[in-house]
């Protein structure tokens, strides 16, 4: 496991040149993207695409400069000491594998869903359509973390108020807000938002959009759960000495970059249980308890001794396994397709039992169950009264995933009904 790859910093006028160079070359290939992506209008009389005109050219290069300049002053702002030129926080520029199996997940799911639409409608609509698919990701990625951000936020209520009340005193702690802290389920709901208000926009059949879209969220999800299994984020619960395949991430003392070198950070999954004084663990079992009892250790000593974590459930690696086959499976079933919304109904109830699946496994109590939220209500009586471990505890997740397996069979069963039964097949007559 690598949480990260390498780390660049800018101390000197020569590498600050290239943190120059580098965000000028990033900046140029936006405008250049904008000018080659811009699309004219349709001939009537022909039905066919006309060149587009320098304006339409010049108004997409535009946009998509105003966001990769934005996207360019955030990365020097972070990156560059605060004597150099747009220079502020002097962080340097670290490689993490999450972030880059995150990006490598979403452009994937971009370029699969752009081919799908160009062949869903064919010719120069097709092209239309793929140019269109292109223009989405960009508000796909704003909702998409927006809402996962967003959903973050309410799970962690509490803390991120104080997060957000001590980057009122320093702009650019809000940068640290928008870094990290994303649920998946957030980002999902944010990102249908996104496509809803895109088609409606610009006319476009929504339904019909969304099973395209549809295994692609799926492929990239595949990728990002690899993302987080190099970071040791969304981790399981122990798994004791019988599972061949558990897992441990390492703590400071262990993890390396890609060099080989110690990074002196840890996997999030190591600092969360080097943290847990309250919880002891059963060895050989796994099995976890809320008090002491005999044969069992600290969670926290354990690892502080050990300097990893205790093995534990890879539920990182299921989930992405699972998500890798749902895109194969919705793919193949592309070809059975018998309604618009079908392939988009289908994936909602997958992958609301995928999820509900791993959730069983998950040991990262941080990202919110019932009992937590019935503290948060103030109900602490009928909080104390939930076990913690207890199967009925369910996660916000598990929640969701009831709402989200009953919107697809809901959009199933209405797209269903409005199918033709096929003609049946003529028989002979008997003489």
């Amino acid at each position: 496991m690598l949480p990260s790859l390498i780390e660049f910093h800018f101390d000197t006028p020569l590498s600050q040149a290239v943190a120059y160079l580098c965000s000028f070359l990033v900046l140029a290939y936006g405008l250049w993207s904008g000018w080659r992506n811009a699309y004219g209008p349709i001939d009537p009389q022909t039905g066919k695409e006309t060149p587009p005109t320098r304006d339409a050219r010049l108004r997409r290069a535009l946009l998509y400069g105003a966001v990769f300049a934005f996207v360019v002053y955030l990365g020097l702002s972070c990156a560059l000491p605060s004597t150099a030129f747009l220079g502020k926080r002097g962080e340097g520029l670290p490689l993490h594998t999450y972030g880059l199996l995150l990006m490598g997940g979403f452009v994937a799911a971009v370029a699969v869903s752009a081919r799908l639409a160009e062949r869903e409608w064919g010719g120069v609509e097709g092209i239309r359509r793929r140019n269109d698919a292109l223009d989405l990701a960009l508000w796909v990625f704003i909702g998409g973390v927006g809402g996962s951000k967003l959903l973050f936020v309410l799970v962690n209520l509490r803390e991120s108020m104080a997060a957000l009340g001590s980057a009122l005193s320093d702009p650019m702690r809000f940068l640290g807000l928008l870094g990290g802290g994303l649920v998946f389920y957030g980002g999902l709901i944010g990102a249908t938002v996104a496509v809803w208000w895109f088609c409606w926009k610009r006319q476009l059949p929504f339904l019909r959009f969304a099973d395209i879209i549809a295994p692609t969220v799926a492929l990239g999800q595949g990728f990002g759960r690899l993302g987080c299994f190099s970071a040791g984020c969304c981790w399981g619960s122990p798994a004791g000495d019988h599972l061949p395949w558990a897992v441990r991430f390492p703590g400071p003392g262990v993890a390396r970059d890609l060099f080989g070198r110690l990074t002196g950070t840890s996997a999030l999954s190591f600092s969360s249980q080097f943290q847990d004084t309250k919880t002891w663990v059963i060895e050989s079992t796994g099995e976890v308890f809320h008090h002491a009892v005999p044969g069992a250790v600290r969670v926290s000593d354990w690892v502080a001794r050990h300097g990893t974590t205790l093995p534990i459930h890879p539920t990182q690696l299921y989930e992405s396994a699972a998500q890798l086959l749902l895109f194969a499976g919705l793919m193949i079933f592309r070809s059975y397709k018998r309604f618009h919304g079908e392939i988009f109904a289908l994936y909602l109830m997958f992958y609301a039992v995928i999820r509900s699946t791993v959730e069983v496994f998950r040991g990262d109590i941080e990202r919110g169950k019932l009992d937590g939220f019935l503290h948060w209500l103030g109900a602490d009586g009928l909080a104390a009264a939930i076990p913690p471990e207890a199967w009925w505890n369910f996660s916000i997740s598990q929640f969701i995933s009831v709402a989200m397996f009953a919107a697809g069979v809901a959009l199933y069963l209405h797209g269903a009904r409005k199918v033709q039964p096929l003609p049946a097949l003529a028989r002979p007559q008997p003489a």
